[in-house]
């Protein structure tokens, strides 16, 4: 028997800062940088404000995996705006980064 993940996290994936042969990627805020460029990717009506230009995107968001600097990248994106989602699996493959599918855990209400 197997399970379907709901459509959002089918596409899910976390891109690690370690290179296919298990070197740390550089420059060390690489994640940041990544996730500043996607800033602008977010769900209609959020990020208003005076502080939404300094907001990641829900999308995709710097994070720490076994102690390497990583983005998760919420496969919602892929509907969003498919072309971002497609520069930021262009930029893992590019730089030769380990892409791992994700299982996001749903939020409390």
């Amino acid at each position: 028997m197997s399970v379907q993940k709901p459509a959002e996290q089918q596409d899910s994936f976390f891109i690690l800062g370690q290179t296919s042969n298990g070197r740390q990627f550089r420059p060390s805020d690489w994640a940041e940088r990544l996730c500043g460029v996607m800033a602008c990717f977010k769900p209609e009506g959020a990020g208003r404000g005076r502080d939404s230009h300094l907001q990641f995107s829900p999308y995709v968001t710097p994070t720490v995996v076994n102690g390497v600097k990583s983005v998760v990248v919420n496969g919602k994106l892929r509907a969003l705006e498919p072309m971002a989602y497609h520069f930021v699996l262009s930029f893992a493959k590019d730089n030769d980064l380990q892409v791992v599918d994700a299982c996001l855990v749903p939020e409390k209400n």
